[in-house]
């Protein structure tokens, strides 16, 4: 039971509430996406990142094309530096020649400057008067003449220095000189009366023989003398079997040959293999090479035994029926007579005279 008044009511109001408001329909995914790139600070961060990537493949790209361009560089600088070891081992090896040479054209230089210095204090010495000026050069054409004919057999230049003393003395007209002109004038006669070889003769001689070495034929190496033709014989029946036989002797035949071979210093010439026959040919060629070179320089006995063993090796080794070689030795034989090292007049007299006179005059 209730404690209430009556008037009061028993209805019971309820507290209105609120309506439930519906909840925000979700956004979808593009409109996410639209609000974010609206948003400053992800448009810079999506740039700064694109940006890093893109200059990390410049920078990528660029470092390649530098260590391929250093590569090519140090590939470059290694040959560079490969020719310049070469040119500087070259230019060392050529320093060193020069320098070799220097010293020798030094020395030769301090040997000239010393003849220079004795030149030089002879003619100040002589240069008291002209008669000792003019013996002087008497003497030194004399001394020059005498060594031309004793160290090189050189008749023509001794020739030419005397005419050319005898010509100073002509144009002195001095008397007291008479006596060392007419000694002169005789030694002038003497040498041009005196026998002489024909050097350019005999070289192109020996030339000649030097190049045809390498044709002449050894004596071993003759060739069989080839068969005259037979007339053909009338074709007969020949069996299998003598025909075979008859095709074998003939292969035989040509395979083994027995021939006798004469020689007219030799009656067995030495068989060489080919190798021997290079080295005999050669050693030829420097015999006669020798022979020339002791022609140049007058050598008489040098240059006869040089053509004397040149001819023993061409009549024991060579084929002397051949006519290259019958003509190579007609040849030496030819160049053992020659007057290679005639004696030639000596001038010792004449300068033996010129030098009494000086000291004569210096006593004076």
């Amino acid at each position: 039971m209730a404690w209430w008044p009556a008037s009061w009511s028993t209805t019971v109001t309820t507290p209105e509430l609120p309506e439930p408001v519906a909840a925000p329909a979700p956004q979808t995914l593009p409109e996410r996406r639209k609000g974010a790139w609206r948003r400053p600070a992800s448009v810079i961060a999506v740039v700064a990142l694109a940006l890093l990537g893109w200059q990390w493949l410049e920078t990528r790209q660029r470092l390649a094309e530098v260590q391929e361009e250093l590569a090519k560089r140090l590939a470059d600088n290694d040959a560079v530096v490969k020719e310049s070891r070469v040119v500087a081992r070259n230019t060392q090896e050529a320093h060193a020649v020069l320098q070799a040479k220097v010293a020798t054209l030094e020395a030769q230089l301090v040997e000239l400057q010393g003849q220079h210095v004795s030149f030089d204090a002879l003619y100040k010495e002589l240069a008291r008067s002209s008669d000792e000026r003019l013996l002087a050069e008497v003497e030194q054409g004399v001394a020059m003449a005498a060594q031309q004919l004793r160290l090189a057999g050189n008749v023509e230049a001794a020739l030419i220095v005397l005419s050319g003393v005898e010509g100073r003395l002509t144009r002195t007209a001095r008397p007291q000189f008479a006596p060392l002109r007419q000694l002169i004038v005789r030694d002038i006669e003497r040498l041009k009366a005196s026998p002489g070889a024909d050097v350019p003769g005999l070289t192109i001689k020996l030339e000649g023989i030097i190049a045809g070495i390498d044709a002449l034929p050894l004596a071993y190496e003759r060739r069989p003398k080839p068969e005259p033709a037979r007339p053909a014989a009338a074709p007969t029946q020949v069996g299998f079997w003598q025909s075979l036989v008859m095709d074998f002797w003939n292969e035989l035949r040509q395979l083994v040959r027995v021939e006798r071979i004469d020689s007219a210093s030799h009656a067995d010439p030495a068989l060489l293999s080919p190798s021997q026959g290079l080295f005999l040919r050669e050693n030829l060629k420097l015999r006669l090479g020798h022979a020339r070179l002791a022609l140049l320089t007058r050598d008489g006995r040098a240059f006869r035994e040089d053509a004397r063993q040149a001819t023993q090796w061409l009549e024991r080794y060579f084929d002397g029926s051949a006519k290259p070689v019958q003509a190579a030795l007609v040849t030496l034989r030819g160049l053992q007579t020659a007057n290679v090292g005639a004696d030639l007049p000596a001038l010792n007299e004449t300068l033996d005279a010129v030098r009494n006179f000086k000291v004569a005059r210096g006593g004076k």
